[in-house]
């Protein structure tokens, strides 16, 4: 039988010895900065480059669209902070905190967090290190399990805000840059991007069938590894319902805690000058973590945003975009119907925590609770959830799985078509 390899879902950047980009040293007045990072970090002194530079290459691992950075914690071993856009303060896994002899002091965040942290730590990342005056501190154990991967910090706005952080989707890398001399002069365009609850905001047009355009303003979160969500605030203001279009349910443990969403495909979506056909949108039946408002339709996932190589310059509150070779390539939905996590020290237990009705996987008569022990008669401990999910995306495949239930094997075989 033809399928794709299973080792295909997750290259991990290589550090790149030659820079391409020709950095100017041309003094400019310092950036300016979000009102929530200065708040955040304003005591702490700014990054610091190796070897008096104003860049960094960083190896990178890319999980498929999701960007997980090596970090040292005050000199600690390298460890995985999820880069996350949407994330208005950065933290690290209490599990690590007490590994790493850190002190957690119960006093509040700035707003509009609060909670236990950490203070005055380094985050060293290759060539670069950045003093944080406060980390937050949360558990990841839910982040891993949804991912596949361990997860022991999130990098987020308030390190967004000391460097301009460029991802590069198709090379899969990550370069660092000093705000005060970074320029662009590259083939992209500039868009002004607005922080006003530390959580960046681009304007953006969609059209779904039986609707009018919609111009409204949506959050840029490189953590979402979809391409479009819409809250139901915004969907119940504009009166957008599942009748307007063609629509499935689904179930994604890692959006909304797994509750149940609506995936329809819309015409199109468009930034500036870029113009998407047909992407599959989300339509959350919750909101926005951040705000309450009715007038903020959703979020840009990083399913969108690996279509460009992405310059995040929130010192200077813009974001550049310059598509890639990727800009017209689309990517399926999962087509079995199956919502999986991973459990087990090394995440190598994929565990069946819902089954959508009318799907391959309830045709298959799989349920909550099964465990997937193989695929294609190839085992678990081979496979990880990530590429268990590409897997799943291939249309017209075939795979059969051994499944155990409450410690019986069965093997069943699933067909993917497209639900949508």
């Amino acid at each position: 039988m033809n399928r794709p390899p299973i080792g295909y879902v997750v290259p991990i950047a290589t550090i790149v010895v030659t820079m391409f980009f020709a950095l100017t040293a041309t003094p400019r007045t310092p950036p300016a900065t979000s009102a929530h990072g200065a708040q955040t970090q304003q005591s702490a002194p700014p990054a610091r480059f190796a070897f008096g530079g104003n860049a960094a290459q960083i190896p990178a691992a890319f999980l498929g669209n999701l960007v997980f950075m090596p970090v040292r914690v005050n000199s600690s071993k390298t460890l995985l902070f999820e880069l996350d856009s949407s994330a208005v303060t950065s933290s690290i896994d209490t599990e690590r905190v007490s590994q790493l002899g850190l002190q957690i002091e119960n006093e509040a965040l700035s707003s509009p967090a609060s909670g236990p942290a950490v203070k005055n730590v380094d985050l060293s990342l290759p060539g670069l290190d950045v003093p944080m005056s406060t980390l937050a501190a949360i558990s990841l154990r839910n982040l891993a399990e949804v991912t596949g991967q361990t997860c022991q910090g999130i990098l987020g706005e308030d390190f967004f805000d000391r460097v301009v952080v460029e991802v590069d989707y198709v090379r899969q890398t990550v370069q660092l840059h000093d705000p005060s001399v970074f320029t662009y002069d590259g083939p992209g365009k500039s868009f002004p991007v607005s922080l006003p609850s530390g959580v960046p905001l681009l304007r953006a047009k969609s059209e779904i069938s039986g609707r009018k355009t919609i111009d409204a303003d949506f959050e840029v979160n490189t953590a979402l590894d979809s391409s479009v969500l819409f809250y139901s605030s915004f969907s119940d203001a504009e009166r957008i319902s599942a009748a307007h279009f063609k629509s499935v349910s689904a179930s994604y443990p890692q959006i909304d805690g797994g509750a149940k969403i609506l995936l329809g495909r819309l015409r199109n979506f468009q930034i500036g000058p870029f113009l998407v056909e047909g992407p599959i949108a989300i339509f959350s039946q919750s909101n926005s973590k951040g705000t309450a408002n009715k007038k903020l339709a959703g979020a840009i996932g990083s399913d969108f945003l690996r279509r460009f190589t992405v310059i995040f310059d929130f010192p200077h509150q813009r974001i550049i975009l310059e598509p890639n070779l990727q800009f017209n390539h689309s990517i399926d939905e999962d087509m079995s119907g199956l919502s999986l996590v991973a459990k087990g020290v090394n995440l190598k237990s994929f565990e069946v925590v819902q089954v959508q009705p009318g799907t391959p996987a309830a045709d298959a008569g799989i349920k909550p609770g099964d465990v997937i022990a193989a695929v294609d008669d190839e085992a678990a401990a081979d496979l990880t959830l990530a590429a268990i999910r590409v897997l799943f995306r291939q249309i017209g495949h075939e795979y059969k799985l051994l499944i155990d239930r409450n410690g019986q094997s069965i093997t069943v075989s699933i067909k993917m078509h497209r639900l949508i």
